[in-house]
């Protein structure tokens, strides 16, 4: 069923320009900060198996995730660029994992060393299979980047063991995890390793959940605790409310979603199963025009972290956890897969750009756990917000090495391809190398994207072959322009779900020059969205951008912008905003000198004019605390009072 094959990490080399420097940063600063303080909270040593009660730094039940979403980034930079130090690092680690692994294949810390009693008795809570998934993602990406085996047989005896403990033979348990994860990891593990009692469990973690009489309730019974619905926990938190196939929503926590929706349309690509696929669709359909932020973030609850109701996007109190974002795009690469249609690319374009680099700081050491479209800083001590400013690092852990294997891995987001078509999704400086209508063929890209429209490819086959290059024509752009070695090409007789299709016999030397327009956008919500209803939100390619209180003062939500305000953009001046294309334009404010000591009054308030100054929303949170909006109130200028009204008589 799947219809391309993602074009390798190692095989795409990203160098210079926009996600150069995200890539570079992410190398140099955030895996080595990160490894320093998964070592010093004690994520890394754990795995010596030394802790005894009354020690400090007990393991945490998902520590060991930490530990492995590490090493898989570590294993994605070290493909593109070997680094000697950071190769010891991993290969120290890979050792003491593999020391950690009992004789009959279980490796978890928490429950070798902490709870050994209990060991498989709360699936609904305790992540050891999630962290089980991680550990395999991460020896598949270590053996892909090393061609070492080390990690990969520990976690294949590893699978092994849970293939031996989990499912419908006699003996069996029928369970499922709380945690959606092993589903996507044992499906690459099918893939590098071709067995097929891998692909199988995973199918059978997807298909029991869900199933009546709820396991999660048969667990708890035996561990003398009340059922899950008889203290407060409700099944859709955890997808298992219906069996995934009668799903059509998006529900529950918004992390487990997008990682169970990952691994089911892995399973309908490699098994064809069409009514796999039909929930992956409808659930698709839901968060995309109902549920899903403007800037690619998921999740409106951040109490559960979860899902609510269909248009329930606040703003201040958004979750858009970083890690919710992440697991946006796996869902929506692996159904790229499936259908190449930019619906699922320019979703991955939205949140690379926006909701996900937004989590890590502009020098990669610090971090988001949420990602609000509103903030004021003071109000999180008391409405149970985090810190609006990023971190150093956090008690659950889970962002910061989910940003940093997205940013290593990101090559293989870039191409897609099939025997005679070669996909460009995103436009990147750099190149890559591929096999294709029979032929070795180099694609290079060189762009100044997103700052601007225009992105050059050079395809170059070893010799002339006819093959397709299909190049995303992004949904937010209404004007594109595109030649071929100079000549103009129509772009819509050949699009197709938003590609161009530009099949020819090929040769050393040609090009495709692309010119995509960048006017500044203003967008607005569905009326249903009541947070936004009367504002807009200012976009330009696929950045979304934001008011900071560093460049326009407090009070942000008194700013009215005017229909009729002609937006600019020219170049940032500060330091951090050098070069980088920032909004400008006229806007009002109310005249808050007329106020006085007053908290309500009946009459009017005059506005002043003032200028805006709006910066990538990204960027926001790194010149100090501050405010920060992203939803701007609009009104029509020629309705604006300009000065005090007295109280209307009745």
């Amino acid at each position: 069923m799947r219809r391309l094959v993602p074009v390798s990490f190692d095989k795409v080399h990203i160098e210079d320009g926009f996600w150069g420097e995200r890539l570079r940063i992410n190398r140099e600063n955030t895996l080595p900060i990160q490894y320093s303080r998964c070592k010093a909270t004690g994520v890394i040593d754990a795995f010596r198996l030394e802790w005894k009660s009354g020690d400090a730094k007990t393991p945490h039940v998902y520590w060991d995730s930490d530990a492995a979403k590490w090493i898989e980034a570590a294993s994605y930079s070290l493909a593109t660029h070997p680094d000697a130090r950071l190769q010891k690092k991993v290969n120290d680690l890979v050792d003491l994992i593999a020391s950690a692994q009992q004789e009959d294949g279980y490796l978890n810390c928490y429950f070798t060393i902490v709870a050994p009693e209990k060991r498989w008795s709360n699936l609904r809570q305790e992540h050891e299979l999630y962290c089980a998934g991680h550990l395999i993602e991460a020896a598949v990406a270590h053996y892909e980047a090393t061609r070492s085996r080390t990690l990969l047989d520990v976690v294949c005896r590893y699978a092994d063991y849970i293939d031996s403990v989990f499912g419908r033979r006699r003996g069996q348990q029928r369970g499922y995890p709380g945690h959606a994860e092993i589903e996507l990891a044992l499906v690459k593990l099918y893939r590098v390793t071709g067995r097929s009692n891998y692909l199988d469990l995973a199918r059978y973690f997807i298909d029991e959940r869900g199933r009546r009489p709820h396991y999660f309730d048969k667990e708890a019974r035996q561990r003398g605790e009340a059922p899950a619905h008889n203290i407060g926990e409700v099944y859709d938190y955890y997808q298992a409310h219906l069996p995934v196939r009668e799903q059509k929503t998006a529900e529950g926590h918004a992390v487990r979603v997008c990682y169970l929706y990952a691994g089911m349309a892995d399973i309908a690509a490699e098994t064809g199963d069409k009514e796999l696929l039909a929930a992956c669709r409808s659930v698709w359909n839901n968060i995309v025009k109902k549920r899903m932020y403007i800037h690619g973030g998921i999740g409106s609850n951040r109490f559960r972290e979860r899902f609510t109701i269909d248009y329930d996007l606040p703003n201040e109190e958004a979750y858009a956890e970083t890690c919710a974002a992440v697991g946006l795009v796996f869902f929506a690469h692996r159904m790229l897969q499936i259908e190449p249609d930019r619906r699922y690319s320019d979703v991955i374009e939205r949140a690379l750009y926006n909701g996900i680099i937004s989590g890590a700081s502009l020098d990669g050491k610090r971090f988001f756990y949420d990602n609000y479209l509103a903030s004021f800083p003071g109000t999180h001590r008391f409405t149970g917000q985090r810190d609006p400013v990023r971190q150093n690092w956090f008690d659950t852990a889970c962002c910061p090495p989910n940003f940093a294997r997205l940013l290593a891995s990101l090559g293989q987001y870039v191409y897609s391809q099939t025997a005679d078509s070669v996909f460009v999704h995103l436009f990147v400086n750099g190149e890559t190398g591929i096999w294709i209508g029979g032929r070795d063929v180099r694609l290079v890209q060189t762009t100044q994207y997103p700052w601007n429209g225009n992105v050059r490819i050079d395809v170059s086959p070893a010799s002339p072959a006819t093959f397709t290059v299909a190049v995303r024509i992004p949904g937010w752009c209404e004007d594109a322009r595109v030649t071929v070695n100079g000549e103009a090409v129509a772009t819509t007789s050949g699009l197709s779900r938003g590609y161009l299709k530009l099949r020819r016999r090929w040769k050393k030397g040609d090009r495709i020059q692309l010119r995509l327009y960048m006017p500044v956008e203003r967008v607005e919500s569905h009326p249903s969205v009541r947070h936004n209803c009367g504002r807009i939100a200012l976009q330009r390619g696929p950045v979304v951008y934001c008011l900071e209180q560093k460049d326009n003062g407090k009070d942000l939500h008194d700013v009215l912008l005017p229909r009729q305000t002609k937006l600019a953009v020219q170049a940032g001046s500060a330091s951090l905003l050098k070069g980088i294309p920032v909004i400008v334009g006229k806007a009002f404010r109310r005249s808050a000198g007329e106020w006085k000591e007053a908290l309500y009054r009946t009459t009017r308030s005059g506005l002043r004019p003032c200028r805006i100054k709006a910066i990538p929303y990204f960027m926001w949170a790194n010149r100090g605390e501050g405010e920060m909006l992203v939803w701007i109130r609009e009104v029509d200028e020629s309705v604006a009072p300009r000065r005090g009204n007295p109280r209307a008589r009745t």
